[in-house]
């Protein structure tokens, strides 16, 4: 993994303005106030990296609206470099608004008809830096909808031609399917055009439902995991929250990686979280196991705070914390 490459991670998908209610614990109707941060799984990632200090672009979408200019803002203050991002001036700058209750309850209220992000296309994506990156990571909801969909698969098609890592979370939004069946279909579609895999056991089991087996015996539903590799990735990394995160490789490696132990405020954000320190290893060469524990790592400290981009770790705030963890 030590190309010399002008990016580390090109992320291409979503992105929005974040409303997160101040008031913690109660019901969305009781909700008085909201803070306004920056969100979406491809925009959190590219934030998570770097502030890890990985360099990092975004292809996205965004309206000609103060949302849009908003959510850009951010990603410029932040360093990430936004010149791949397109104005899309017929659509709108996503939203969310969500409201907390904790340790793992909470309401998300979207806004996405006409979204900005899912307009991406396939000359956006001809225009994009894959060819300058070490790694692209896409998304499942950003294969939910034409145009988006076709792009999506291109990046990957093209990452593979200029031997670009293609990085590749299920995450998968019910309320952006509007035909939840095809769910399993599109994402089948991208697994084998991908190195690195990433999902939750619900995400996987929706993704094959006739492969993976239902439930908490996780060791049943290898097979499934096997099929998946046999697609062609090298790396399949299953996320289970507070349990062990469990890893297979191309290679027959198989491990259950400790997660750490922390007060959770808010899940919203911790699997992103994750992906951008386990991409801080991955790029690095460390061995999976590693990598995985340093997005853990990353994970767990997004889950102690309120929102998602704009709470994302420090390499030296996740240094420090897996320190006092007792290390790696």
């Amino acid at each position: 993994m030590g190309m010399q490459r002008k990016y580390d991670v090109l992320s291409i998908g979503r992105s929005s303005i974040d409303l997160y209610a101040n008031e913690i614990g109660i019901p969305f109707t009781d909700v008085k106030t909201f803070a306004a941060y920056v969100g979406g799984c491809p925009t959190n990632v590219s934030v998570a990296a770097q502030r890890l200090n990985l360099q990092t672009a975004l292809l996205t979408a965004v309206g000609e609206d103060y949302v849009g200019d908003f959510v850009l803002n951010f990603l410029r203050k932040e360093g990430v470099d936004i010149q791949f991002a397109k104005r899309k001036p017929e659509s709108r700058t996503s939203a969310f608004l969500l409201a907390i209750e904790p340790p793992e309850t909470f309401s998300i209220v979207p806004y996405r008809d006409n979204c900005s992000d899912l307009q991406l296309s396939i000359v956006d994506v001809l225009s994009s830096p894959i060819a300058q990156s070490r790694s692209i990571f896409i998304t499942g909801s950003g294969l939910s909808h034409e145009p988006s969909r076709s792009a999506t698969l291109l990046a990957a098609e093209k990452a593979h031609i200029h031997g670009t890592k293609v990085i590749f979370d299920l995450d998968y939004r019910p309320e952006m399917w509007p035909d939840k069946s095809g769910f399993s279909q599109a994402i089948q579609s991208g697994f084998p055009m991908a190195d690195v895999v990433l999902g939750t056991t619900d995400e996987f089991e929706k993704a094959m439902p006739n492969t993976f087996t239902k439930g908490e015996n996780w060791t049943a539903s290898e097979n499934g995991i096997d099929a998946v590799l046999a697609m062609g990735a090298e790396v399949v990394v299953v996320k289970r929250g507070a349990k062990s995160t469990l890893v297979y490789t191309s290679s027959g490696e198989k491990w259950a990686v400790p997660t750490f132990s922390v007060k959770v405020l808010n899940v919203l954000g911790a699997g992103d979280a994750f992906t951008g320190g386990f991409l801080y290893g991955y790029l690095k060469g460390w061995e999976i196991y590693r990598a995985v524990r340093m997005g853990n790592a990353c994970g767990a400290i997004v889950v102690t705070r309120h929102g998602c981009a704009n709470f994302m770790p420090y390499e030296e705030e996740v240094a420090s914390f897996i320190e006092e963890q007792g290390g790696f």
